[in-house]
């Protein structure tokens, strides 16, 4: 008896999958469409895909509102797998610019404050290597003066895991949401 809920349940599961697949392609075959015989559509397209910042919150929630919960991959993660978890430590923290600059060990490995999506990875002025992410709830933190060779962009991160390793004794956090800088004491 159990064993045929257990199909059952499977069965439902990939004729979900099945359909949001084929709904995603349809919507996707009609966006072409419509690019190429409206040069505004492209346009708009151009503008608020390519040009402004694309907030994956936001996205996500319109996702599971019309298609659900995402596929779980927790299966394939192995228990006893070890990772790297730590909260963020620091000595001193100081107004800089538009957000902090902690005063950390030597060599101190960096670790994301939530889970996210890498939205920017490049130099900021003022603040050396960048990596900024966008989290889960909307906030995007920008980790500055980081050595982050591990990351790509738009690579999902999970809290807790490491960024990268700062690269002198400062390390520099801005949190930002819908262009408005935030009050760093609330995040860290």
């Amino acid at each position: 008896m159990k064993e045929k809920k257990t199909k059952l349940v499977l069965k439902k599961n990939i004729r979900s999958f099945l359909n949001r697949s084929m709904i995603t392609i349809i919507l996707l075959l009609a966006a072409l469409i419509a690019i190429k015989q409206n040069p505004n559509v492209k346009e708009m397209i151009r503008k608020n895909v390519f040009l402004e910042s694309l907030e994956f919150s936001k996205a996500k929630k319109v996702y599971q509102k019309y298609f659900g919960k995402f596929l779980s991959i927790d299966k394939l993660v192995k228990e006893d797998e070890e990772v790297f978890s730590e909260k963020l430590n620091y000595k001193k923290a100081n107004i800089y610019k538009d957000g902090v600059k902690l005063t950390v060990s030597k060599n101190y490995m960096v670790p994301y404050l939530e889970s996210g999506i890498v939205v920017f990875i490049g130099e900021k002025e003022g603040y050396g290597n960048t990596v900024i992410v966008e989290q889960v709830n909307g906030i995007a933190v920008w980790y500055c003066d980081v050595d982050s060779s591990n990351v790509k962009m738009y690579d999902y991160v999970e809290k807790g895991n490491l960024l990268g390793e700062v690269k002198n004794n400062n390390l520099y956090l801005v949190f930002q949401k819908e262009d408005k800088y935030l009050d760093y004491t609330k995040y860290i």
